[in-house]
């Protein structure tokens, strides 16, 4: 696995994985009806989703490709592992408080316990961040799209 020391190659493979992905999503997308801008089918955002996907994968290949060869990364450091616990964590509390507490709890518990995976987050710029979101939530799904979720499920 010499060949993925170098940040060249890790941006190659990734930018083939995000392409790769891309087009699988476009195609599953393409199975369903599309329709129009004005009448989005339910094919629509997944084939969207895809050709993006696709093209953003494409760049980040073509500028891997063009980057200097002779950069590698000089020290290893340690694989960081309280990023992705904490967002692993944040997703499964959504899915909990989702289903108990409501699209607000889960929500807040989503983002709240995420941030906290980021090191330069303090617990205030934390609860912030959380209490923010809600609050776009609430304006973009309930008040905006009138989706009725329900926001609160105590009981």
């Amino acid at each position: 696995m010499r060949y993925l020391e170098s940040r060249r190659a890790r941006d190659q493979v990734g930018g083939i994985l995000i392409a790769a992905l891309g087009l699988a999503t476009a195609r599953g997308g393409a199975s369903y009806q599309v329709g129009t801008l004005s009448r989005m089918g339910p094919g629509f955002f997944p084939l969207a989703l895809g050709v993006l996907m696709t093209i953003v994968g494409i760049g980040i290949v073509l500028t891997a490709r063009a980057a200097d060869p002779n950069t590698s990364t000089a020290t290893r450091k340690p694989w960081e592992w309280r990023g992705p616990l904490f967002i692993m964590l944040g997703i499964l509390a959504f899915i909990v408080l989702g289903k108990y507490g409501g699209l607000l709890p889960a929500t807040f518990a989503l983002v709240f316990v995420s941030a906290l995976g980021d090191r330069g987050n303090s617990l205030k710029s934390a609860l912030l961040l959380s209490a923010a979101i809600v609050v776009i939530c609430l304006i973009v799904f309930y008040w905006a799209l009138q989706l009725r979720f329900p926001l609160f499920t105590w009981g």
